[in-house]
């Protein structure tokens, strides 16, 4: 019986991953990057005797795939993928391709905000309860690698809308849907619904035994949940109502009903701040409730878990000026919730590949909160033309300026945010390196 064919477009930490589980079943497999493979991974696929291609995608190599497992990170209208598709060739990702490999339970979670605080402080919770657990997905860990190398009992995923438009038959044990707001509007034909449409995809092939775990808050959820049929147990949460099986929260604590068992601690001993991460906090709860957590290992975990690099990541003071590294906020709602959570006068350093943004939600934040922003990109033009009749608005195209620029504008006892609302691609090579060379140019003040 012939070999079949996978092809991996794409040798990053999913590509490297899914082309090392491939081998490990006996595919023919074949990786594509029309970048430059970092030496690491080179390196890796060598060793594993898979054969590779860099700086192109060869026609004849990739188009004679039985299935394509495609990178999260290159859109459908690249010229590859459209050949792949005229050709009738399925294509894939990464997570869709591991999911056939394990019987592990998987706990998936997306949101335009907060997914990585949510899928790290549940992984948080199962390891301090000392269960056998992996972390995988948009986090930076290849899920396909873990399966490929490890034995987990569960997977806690962290899932991006590019990597649920590739998947059709994987199943999650328990979703989490956190909530949806506008984002990656140019990869969807600048259609909202299509956005949401790729978000409900966490939904699929759910079953009665599974659990649903969304907030009740958002009307967008809301909304589409009225015009769905689901088979899964619904578990909402909410900080504006009481929730008869979910999680809500009073004036002095949080509680979780799931009928069976129940779980209550005080707002206070939460060591994540504001409204939008008692959400996170509550959505994990549940999610460890249901999977026969105790209450004091949940109670524990909440109070002691220590939040994400990049995401309101209080970094240090200088002469009296406290500087946040938010560069994980990519969207404008994740700035809002960041402006919303600091009461000290703030210097906002924000831009970078806009991303169809519409600044509206947060002008009048910005007039209340924010004392001056430092736009920072290649193209300033959409920031300094939303905000420039409200605040003053200083132009600059390098970090090392943005961070001068607004420690000379901002006072002790105020706040230097970084926080662009926007892609990284500009000046960098992702959110990360943006957040790092942050903090390297403040120590550098």
């Amino acid at each position: 019986m012939k070999q079949k064919r996978i092809v991996i477009l794409g040798a990053g930490i999913s590509g490297k991953g899914a082309a090392i589980l491939a081998k490990k079943h006996g595919f023919d497999v074949f990786v594509s990057d029309y970048g430059k493979i970092s030496t690491q991974n080179k390196t890796a696929l060598v060793k594993e005797n898979i054969k590779f291609e860099e700086k192109k995608h060869s026609t004849e190599l990739i188009l004679n795939a039985d299935e394509i497992i495609k990178s999260p990170g290159i859109p459908e209208n690249a010229p590859i993928i459209i050949s792949a598709n005229k050709k009738g060739i399925p294509i894939i990702s990464e997570i869709e391709f591991a999911g056939r490999f394990t019987n592990a339970k998987l706990i998936c979670i997306t949101g335009s905000n907060g997914k990585t605080t949510t899928t790290e402080l549940t992984y948080h919770i199962f390891k301090k309860a000392g269960l056998n657990v992996g972390i995988a997905g948009n986090v930076g860990r290849s899920f396909a690698m873990q399966v490929a190398t490890k034995n987990f009992k569960y997977y806690i995923i962290e899932l991006s809308s590019f990597q649920l438009d590739g998947m059709y038959n994987f199943k999650a044990d328990i979703a989490i849907l956190l909530n949806i707001t506008p984002d990656h509007l140019d990869r969807y034909n600048n259609n909202f619904q299509n956005y949401t449409n790729s978000k409900f995809r966490i939904t699929q092939n759910m079953t009665s035994k599974d659990s649903f775990i969304f907030c009740e808050d958002d009307k967008v959820i809301l909304k589409e949940i009225k015009n769905r049929n689901f088979k899964a147990q619904m578990f909402p949460f909410s900080v504006k109502k009481k929730i008869k099986k979910g999680a809500y929260k009073t004036q002095h604590k949080i509680i979780i009903d799931i009928i069976t068992k129940n779980f209550h601690m005080k707002n206070g001993l939460l060591s994540l701040e504001g409204d939008h991460n008692v959400y996170n906090s509550m959505a994990a709860g549940i999610t460890g409730l249901i999977s026969g957590i105790s209450n004091e290992n949940i109670k524990n975990s909440l109070s002691d878990f220590a939040g994400v690099e990049h995401r309101l990541e209080k970094y240090i003071k200088v002469r009296g000026i406290q500087f946040i590294n938010d560069s994980k906020a990519t969207n404008v709602n994740s700035v809002w919730y960041a402006l919303q959570s600091i009461n000290d006068p703030i210097v906002l350093i924000m831009g970078g590949i806009d991303k169809g943004n519409d600044y509206g939600i947060l002008k009048d934040l910005v007039n209340r909160k924010v004392k001056a922003i430092v736009a920072m990109g290649t193209n300033n033009k959409l920031i300094v033309d939303a905000f420039s009749n409200i605040v003053a608005v200083y132009d600059t195209n390098s970090m090392d300026t943005a961070v001068k620029t607004a420690y000379q504008l901002a006072n002790e006892g105020e706040v230097i945010l970084l926080s662009p609302a926007c892609a990284s691609f500009d000046l960098f090579k992702n959110y990360e390196d943006r957040g790092k060379k942050f903090k390297e140019k403040i120590r550098n003040l």
